[in-house]
Parts: structure tokens; C-alpha cells; sequence
């Protein structure tokens, strides 16, 4: 069995945005796709836009779970796909079931995640963080031996994530990268849902600046 590393891959689709219109406009958007694994085994940590390109990424490894970070479409439009091509059950916390209903309907993820939830592959150990506030089940993955955190739509580089809809809460979203990644030591790199890496101590002394701007 090789290390375990980290494969990011990147796909194109577009995600629809309600501006109080009478239909719902679509943006393009690009997503980050997570594979953990070795030449073996593998994880993949959200399922966007393009099923054939993550199935081309995985290639003829054994994919032990999909792993998703939150119930937006972005991050699940590709997930039913992808585990008929690869075999694999679709993890999903219960809090977003509703969001993932949209995208969906009655065909429902396979596992409930839960906080403290933990998965092996290829010798390393990710563990469920629970971060409510982007959406109610939003969740992150961290890996202490790689010093990664996959933190999907929850921290970015320059700040949390988006909060704009109903059942979004910036003061939660706060809580929980205050509370659950920021425990996290300082050396972790936090590897996002879209765009580029950054660290937890580069986000960590930004905190009053998120709280004083309210976004």
C-alpha cells in the first residue's frame, strides 16, 4: 500500500442564484473535488458537476465513500451518478436532507453523518466536524496526519462562507469555525469547497474583522 496523498480536482457547472426574480438565475461556478486515498483506495469528499471526470479521476481504485460537505446542488448535483459508476454510498448529515431534496427528490443519500463520525483510508483517519451556519448540515473532515481539514463552504480563504439564505446563520457559522476549527493547530491547511487553500493561522487573527464587517 502507497501514502496516502491528497488529489484535488476541479469541475465546471453552474449553480442557481434567486435575486427575487421570477425564476431563479444561473451563475457558472467551479468546484473543488477532494480525493483521499492511495493507489488502492480512496475517498471522495463532495461530488460536483461532472460524474465522468471524478470516475476518470478515481480510476480502478476501491472508493470507500463519498463524503459530502453540505446539501447545496454545487456540491451534490453529480453524487447519485457517481456512486452507481463507482460502487460507493453517499454520506450526507441529516440536517441538509431538505436542501438535498431540491437536487434529488426522493432518492436520499445512503448514511446519515454525524459529529465525531470517523472513516479509515489507506492508513489515515478523517473525522466529522459538524459546522452548521453555511446550512444547517454543513460539516467539515479533518485528518491529523496529512494536517488537513477539508472544510468545504464553511471557511475560506478571507472568510466563512456564504449566509444569505433562510436557514443560514452567520452568528452559527462564526461559532462553529471558532469552536471546531480553530482548536485545530495553527500548521492545518484548510482545503476548500471552491477556490484556493489557506491555513487556520492565517484565518485565525481575521476573526474580529468577519465579526465587525457581518459576513
Amino acid at each position: 500500500m502507497s501514502e496516502a496523498r491528497i488529489e484535488r480536482l476541479v469541475t465546471q457547472g453552474t449553480i442557481l442564484v434567486d435575486r427575487g426574480g421570477a425564476e431563479p438565475e444561473a451563475f457558472p461556478i467551479e468546484n473543488n473535488v477532494w480525493i483521499v486515498g492511495d493507489d488502492e483506495q480512496v475517498v471522495v469528499i463532495d461530488a460536483s458537476h461532472d460524474a465522468g471526470a471524478i470516475v476518470a479521476a478515481v480510476g480502478d481504485r476501491e472508493t470507500l465513500g463519498i463524503l459530502l460537505t453540505h446539501g447545496h446542488n454545487d456540491h451534490v448535483n453529480a453524487a447519485v451518478e457517481l456512486a452507481g459508476e463507482l460502487d460507493a454510498l453517499i454520506h450526507l448529515h441529516p440536517d441538509d436532507l431538505f436542501i438535498w431534496r431540491d437536487t434529488h427528490g426522493d432518492q436520499l443519500p445512503d448514511i446519515e453523518l454525524a459529529h465525531a463520525a470517523s472513516f479509515m483510508v489507506a492508513g489515515v483517519e478523517l473525522t466529522t466536524l459538524h459546522t452548521p451556519g453555511h446550512t444547517p448540515g454543513s460539516v467539515c473532515f479533518a485528518v491529523p496526519a496529512l494536517d488537513t481539514v477539508f472544510t468545504g463552504d464553511t471557511l475560506f480563504q478571507g472568510g466563512p462562507g456564504a449566509t444569505r439564505w433562510d436557514y443560514s446563520s452567520f452568528p452559527q457559522i462564526i461559532d462553529s469555525i471558532r469552536t471546531r476549527l480553530f482548536p485545530l493547530p495553527g500548521e492545518t491547511t484548510a482545503l476548500t469547497g471552491h477556490g484556493e487553500s489557506t491555513t487556520i493561522a492565517a484565518e485565525h487573527p481575521a476573526l474580529e474583522s468577519w465579526l465587525e464587517r457581518g459576513w
